[in-house]
């Protein structure tokens, strides 16, 4: 885990109310690292809805398998976290940790084991011992409190420079409910119907087809919309869980996706999960600038989030970036690849709001010096105009620097 903190790290971060119904509580169990907290371990009453969304990847790892095959029940008591070993390309020995863990914390918490979700983020095809989870699972179960967020947050990480949280509260009928996410990620991200690993919890009522639906909308734009390096993990998982607890207070119970009482949630619920991927953009390895990828005039959305993604995981233009050049050269190598309906003769592109294309040619007005001074800011907006359609897309990204391959290049060791 790195030592220095991202300079696009969050200046404002928020404070992280407790949820009614969650209790959370942290460990170093030496999974990887001495003297680094490496175990979450949250604890939600009975009566905890579920839901998640997973990696597309098809060496998905044992936590993955573990969790699809208990949404089916749709309800939750415990999470366990640990980071340092993703117990991923593991085999056989895989399954048996995560069985075991699970047993060792259905134990502590009280529950079966059907109740329990896992996640592992960290090196592939190291097998972890879930041994070491014996003993500190029991003793978290006790000690957990409604208040350490920042604690789980940091816990989860592992080249992560910061810990990634946050909160949105929001009235559900006439009752206030809370939302808290966390976040990890920084390497190998490109998601693919989740996140790295992001865990949501709220106290609103809802049913677990409710969460899901939830989920599955809001990952689209806003996870899926991220990428630091094209490569998808093994290990992707976005989990949401649902205490109910606001009932208590009045919030009525939703049991349909399409309940109208939803909708001020669904757009809080949405605001998190994009607050979450934007950091995990901010932290991507080695980063120096935030990058937006904005194309329009698309024949449709789909192409134009092709087209973005082309050029946001398009090293050449990543390196441009990281070297303050406007190279708009490869900027036109991105979009041609990309298989996607593009006319050269109709294209122009600018870069924070500069203009430097134009129908397929430099811009009559383009200037170095103006140009060269904008690239220099820490957020760097990249737009292409197609002028083909009304398709539109944006999707995030940060510049490819020496230290993200010093990171890479030493991660095992």
């Amino acid at each position: 885990m790195s030592t220095a903190v991202s300079p696009l790290a969050p200046t404002d971060v928020p404070d992280m109310p407790a949820i009614a119904g969650v209790k959370l509580a942290t460990a170093a169990a030496g999974i990887r690292y001495k003297n680094r907290t490496d175990v979450l371990l949250a604890v939600m009453d009975k009566g905890t809805t579920a839901a998640g969304v997973f990696t597309k990847s098809k060496c998905p790892s044992a936590p993955v398998e573990w969790c699809r095959a208990r949404l089916k029940g749709g309800k939750a008591r415990a999470l366990v976290v640990n980071s340092g070993n993703a117990n991923a390309f593991t085999g056989k020995t895989g399954k048996q940790s995560t069985a075991q863990t699970a047993q060792i914390a259905s134990k502590a918490v009280g529950c079966a084991t059907s109740d329990v979700f896992l996640a592992s983020t960290g090196v592939i095809g190291e097998p972890l011992d879930a041994t070491k989870f014996d003993g500190v699972l029991a003793t978290l179960a006790d000690a957990a409190t409604p208040d350490h967020w920042m604690d789980a947050a940091r816990a989860i990480m592992t080249t992560d420079t910061f810990p990634k949280v946050a909160t949105a509260t929001v009235k559900l009928g006439k009752a206030k409910v809370t939302i808290n996410g966390m976040a990890k990620g920084a390497g190998m991200i490109a998601p693919d119907m989740a996140t790295m690993l992001s865990f949501i919890f709220t106290d609103a009522p809802l049913s677990s087809a409710v969460l899901q639906s939830l989920l599955k909308g809001g990952v689209e734009d806003t996870f899926n919309a991220i990428t630091i390096d094209s490569d998808t993990s093994t290990s992707d998982t976005l989990l949401a869980f649902a205490t109910g607890a606001a009932a208590a207070n009045g919030a009525p119970k939703i049991s349909r996706a399409s309940d109208p009482r939803l909708k001020a949630f669904t757009r809080a619920f949405h605001a998190v999960l994009a607050d979450l991927a934007e950091q995990v953009a901010r932290d991507g390895e080695g980063a120096r600038k935030l990058v937006e990828v904005v194309v329009e005039g698309a024949t449709t959305k789909m192409s134009a989030r092709k087209i973005a993604m082309s050029i946001a995981n398009s090293p050449l233009v990543k390196t441009a970036i990281a070297g303050e050049d406007a190279n708009w050269g490869r900027v036109v190598m991105a979009v041609g690849k990309a298989g996607e309906p593009a006319n050269r003769d109709k294209l122009s592109i600018s870069f924070n709001g500069i203009r430097v294309a134009k129908s397929g040619a430099r811009d009559p007005s383009y200037d170095e010096a103006e140009v060269s001074e904008v690239m220099k800011n820490p957020k760097i907006q990249i737009k292409v105009t197609l002028g083909l359609g009304k398709g539109r897309d944006r999707v995030l990204t940060c510049d490819l620097t020496k230290e993200y391959v010093a990171i890479n290049g030493d991660y095992r060791s």
